[in-house]
């Protein structure tokens, strides 16, 4: 499993440095590689610690700093990539991978659009923080690294 996360993070490392920034399904590997198996549901008490969109079939929903979950959806979510918003339905305190969906807030005030979950994993967020402190250890080193010294 370690070898597996190693070969990821490495090759993100070398898109990274391609481009700068990790693209959205870049992201994606990364949390995927970070993520425990799928489990029926989540802890939620209404209010989200934060959030990330890893493209339009994906994102990641911290329900405390230290707890986050990765949520793979059931198909493409028409506006996840630019939301300024989201919100989860939840029955008794639990967001369940079979009943539950994301809630996309549209930026124009429109209606929310209702995402269906396929699956809940739980993320490794310790290892997930680390690895991203080592691609953008990895990008800066890149950079310097092709920098050339300045003419005469």
């Amino acid at each position: 499993m370690k070898t597996l996360v190693a070969v990821v993070a490495m090759g993100l490392v070398l898109a990274g440095c391609a481009t700068g920034r990790l693209s959205s399904a870049e992201r994606l590997e990364l949390y995927r590689a970070h993520a425990g198996p799928p489990q029926p549901s989540m802890r939620y008490f209404g209010s989200l610690n934060g959030w990330t969109e890893l493209g339009d079939s994906a994102l990641a929903v911290w329900t405390r700093p230290s707890e986050a979950y990765l949520i793979e959806l059931r198909g493409p979510c028409y506006g996840l990539s630019y939301a300024t918003a989201i919100g989860l339905t939840s029955q008794t305190g639990q967001v369940s991978s079979r009943f539950d969906r994301v809630l996309v807030r549209d930026p124009n005030h429109g209606p929310s659009v209702p995402c269906f979950i396929g699956a809940i994993r739980p993320l490794d967020v310790k290892a997930l923080r680390s690895s991203e402190q080592e691609l953008r250890q990895a990008q800066v080193q890149e950079r310097e690294a092709g920098q050339t010294p300045p003419a005469e």
